[in-house]
């Protein structure tokens, strides 16, 4: 498991249908760094993995419907049956949006809402990975001079 110790307060954990091709997906889309993963026992799925990405941790593994619903098993979401969530990732700067959001559309994600300066003072940008899940992109505008 991570390294409880150092896990920030709130830790989104992903389900997705192929978790090590998610991990590739994420290190070539979001400049994710892989932390650890734990193999299931049929060694073609993970049963954990733990990634960072932009400074956070995101927690995942494949989905296992063979557990069960009774045992609270969850579902992987797919590219036309979107997760009921979203992952945000927040900026300092404006251009990190951008060019976050150009790397994941060439990685493969679908863009959902293209960079743009928004009325919170804000440029934020929204996609989604061929796993089913969405991603929001968030940094602060420069403050205007008065």
């Amino acid at each position: 498991m991570a390294n409880q110790a150092k896990m920030p307060p709130v830790t989104p954990y992903l389900t997705v249908k192929g978790a090590a091709d998610a991990i590739s997906f994420y290190k070539k889309a979001f400049g994710a760094t892989e932390n650890m993963r734990l193999p299931a026992q049929d060694g073609k799925r993970l049963m954990h993995a733990d990634l960072t990405i932009n400074g956070g941790r995101i927690l995942m593994s494949d989905e296992f419907p063979e557990h069960g619903e009774e045992h609270g098993v969850v579902r992987a979401p797919t590219a036309n049956n979107l997760a009921g969530v979203a992952v945000a990732l927040h900026y300092s700067k404006p251009a990190s949006v951008d060019a976050t959001y150009r790397r994941a559309v060439e990685a493969g994600c679908k863009s959902v809402l293209e960079p743009q300066d928004m009325f919170w003072d804000a440029r934020f940008a929204m996609l989604r990975d061929p796993f089913g899940h969405r991603w929001m992109l968030n940094a602060p505008l420069p403050k205007k001079k008065k």
